[in-house]
């Protein structure tokens, strides 16, 4: 690991005009620096580079970062690959932390497991091209599904030899030790004492990580046996976690960030024929469950993916669930359906390039209108059915975290199953609202009811948009850094729980992301949701957060708010200045100035809604849209209500 000292001398010396310039033409305009953004096609420069800042920030794709960061997304290289560039790049030398016995003890392992799986695939490899039988049975295999030898090149494509232990044999023969062919699953070990191959007779893919080094191996079986699995992966091991790896990723990075889409297949020969007509942006699943791990990997290089479906309609509701997780990771996702008797494979070895892509475009369908359109088939007249198929859908909208995206799908769905759109609303709220007492844990026989009562705050309707107040965001964001952990209120058991259970101790994030989530608010300021965000994913895995997390954070950006808002003299919001309220003690604190802090900012929030809202009464024609006159007041009165609830709360003057 790279010492943090090292760290602090690279970040000082990168400066970022330099590092942009390597790879952008940069002309100087004021005391910035502008050009055409590397990420996403532009004819009009909105790429900015402070070095001043020492940032970057391209105002039509959203992406922007330090020096690091750039070369990270740019170079699509880790944060520890990264550093050593710019290192190399100014000359520093990077000293390393010594590692303790522990450390070395699992670097080593690891290391030595990726020995053995290298050589592995080269021995795989060999066969192939140079053995007898690799030739007559795996390569004209795969000649005879149509691959093309730069292709099977390309993928280092293998096979294991038909006698059970030959892998085992050799590796021994050229000195690899048992036990790592064992942990990488390699061999497989039986009771008493042997040792066979876990690919033998098996045409192999190997499996390869983001950086391209083989990380494990899947195995097609070669002849007709109604006992074994036709397709076989390796089990987890010390470098392989199917969870978080995608087949094709290495080959793929490149073309997801310059075509911005990736497309989504599930086997490891939808992958091969989709490259050989020329399409590279293309990952699998390799025939897993999608994960969100899964999706994060695709989400550092594109934020569009295609799913590709063939015309299997039980196979296609089998994997609407990875829709649902592909909405709830913030990706936009569209759908294709391939005609019937097609898959991505056979499609693409059928026709070219032009044709796979054409085809892709016409028939692109987003998510709701093909849920909708597949699960209706189904439904038919049983209202029953209907019901179901209503809330299944309402479901996949609810995992939208944005929220202007989120209406948009409620409104499409409101247009397809002719059904209220207020009951649409209520529902997704329903959804929502249960997603977040999961996450603060009231999911388990746990009823609200404080001992320590925080003032609840009410509650916005859910057509209120998100708008821009920078300066309640970062107060929000100060409490929440601050007194973070700092228990809030107590939740004591239910009456009628099962078992005896302690009360949980709600912590002052827990409450105020719950405020945030509630209402459908998301912070404006990207740097300010990006810690937003990071607080809310570490408190939802149980980590453990204080000020270090963030001050120290790998994120620039992140670590850089966090020290302003830590460091600076906060001040507070004029409505503690107004009524001079000094807290007596810490307790007073959290239980007076937090809720007032998130009133505060839903009062902006409304304020700001209101003066949309009247700007858009004002534009409409009152005798002609009738109806969109009334449901603007409807609207308007109902945020005017909330004002005075808020404005009492806040012993403010209602006029």
């Amino acid at each position: 690991m790279i010492d943090q000292l090292t760290v602090d001398r690279i970040f000082a010396a990168a400066d970022v005009v330099e590092v942009v310039r390597e790879f952008v033409s940069l002309k100087k305009r004021g005391v910035n620096y502008i050009g055409l953004c590397p990420f996403h096609n532009e004819k009009t420069p909105s790429f900015t580079v402070s070095p001043a800042k020492g940032i970057y920030k391209c105002f039509g794709c959203g992406k922007g970062g330090n020096a690091v960061n750039f070369v990270m997304e740019h170079e699509q290289m880790s944060y520890v690959e990264a550093l050593k560039y710019l290192a190399k790049k100014y000359n520093i030398e990077v000293e390393e932390k010594e590692l303790t016995a522990e450390e070395i003890k699992q670097r080593t392992e690891r290391d030595s497991l990726m020995i053995v799986t290298a050589w592995a695939q080269r021995y795989f490899t060999d066969n192939l091209h140079k053995h007898s039988e690799g030739k007559s049975v795996g390569l004209s295999y795969f000649r005879e599904r149509g691959f093309r030898d730069d292709i099977i090149e390309k993928f280092q494509l293998g096979y294991g030899l038909e006698k059970r232990d030959a892998l085992t044999v050799e590796a021994k023969k050229q000195g690899y030790k048992q036990e790592y062919l064992v942990k990488t699953g390699l061999s497989i070990a039986r009771n008493d004492g042997s040792v066979f191959d876990r690919f033998y007779g098996r045409v192999i893919f190997p499996i390869h990580s983001m950086s391209g080094r083989v990380t494990a191996f899947g195995g097609r079986i070669m002849k007709t046996d109604a006992k074994a699995a036709k397709y076989l992966n390796s089990p987890e091991s010390g470098i392989y976690h199917k969870s978080s790896v995608l087949y094709g990723i290495f080959f793929a990075k490149k073309a997801m960030t310059q075509q911005d889409k990736c497309f989504l297949v599930e086997g490891y020969t939808d992958v091969l024929s989709l490259h050989q007509a020329g399409i590279e942006n293309v990952v699998a699943s390799s025939g897993t469950a999608l994960t969100p791990e899964q999706i994060r990997l695709i989400k550092r290089f594109t934020p569009n993916i295609t799913v590709l479906y063939d015309g299997d309609p039980a196979g296609i509701k089998a994997s609407l669930r990875g829709i649902d997780l592909i909405l709830e990771e913030g990706l936009n996702v569209k759908v294709v359906l391939l005609p019937e008797g097609e898959d991505p494979d056979s499609f693409a070895k059928s026709h070219s390039a032009t044709q796979v892509l054409t085809f892709i475009e016409e028939n692109e369908a987003d998510f709701i209108n093909f849920k909708a359109n597949l699960l209706l088939k189904d439904s038919q007249n049983d209202p029953v059915k209907r019901a179901n198929l209503i809330r299944d859908i309402v479901k996949s909208i609810s995992v939208i975290s944005e929220s202007i995206t989120r209406s948009v799908y409620i409104r499409e769905c409101t247009r397809i199953l002719d059904i209220d759109e207020s009951v649409l609303y209520a529902e997704v709220a329903k959804f929502r609202r249960a997603r977040v007492e999961k996450v603060l844990g009231k999911s388990r026989g746990y009823v609200a009811q404080p001992q320590i009562k925080a003032k609840e705050t009410p509650t916005l309707p859910s057509f209120v948009e998100n708008v821009f107040c920078e300066e309640q965001e970062k107060e929000i964001l100060y409490f929440l850094l601050k007194f973070g952990q700092k228990t809030f209120f107590e939740i004591p058991p239910s009456d009628d729980a099962e078992e005896e259970l302690e009360p949980i101790q709600v912590a002052v994030g827990e409450h105020i992301i719950s405020e945030i989530l509630n209402d459908d608010l998301e912070f404006k300021n990207l740097v300010y949701k990006k810690l937003f965000d990071e607080y809310k994913q570490l408190m939802e895995q149980g980590k453990d957060i204080d000020e270090r997390t963030f001050t120290d954070h790998h994120d620039y950006e992140i670590s850089q708010l966090a020290v302003n808002l830590l460091t600076d003299q906060h001040r507070l919001s004029k409505i503690w200045s107004k009524h001079q309220a000094m807290p007596v003690d810490e307790v007073q604190l959290l239980h007076d100035f937090i809720p007032k802090a998130i009133l505060v900012y839903k009062s902006k929030v409304i304020q700001m809604v209101m003066g949309v809202l009247h700007e858009e009464l004002k534009n409409l024609n009152s005798k002609e849209q009738v109806e969109e006159v009334n449901q603007l007041l409807v609207r308007i009165m109902t945020i005017n209500n909330l004002k005075n609830q808020i404005s009492k709360e806040l012993d403010r003057i209602v006029l």
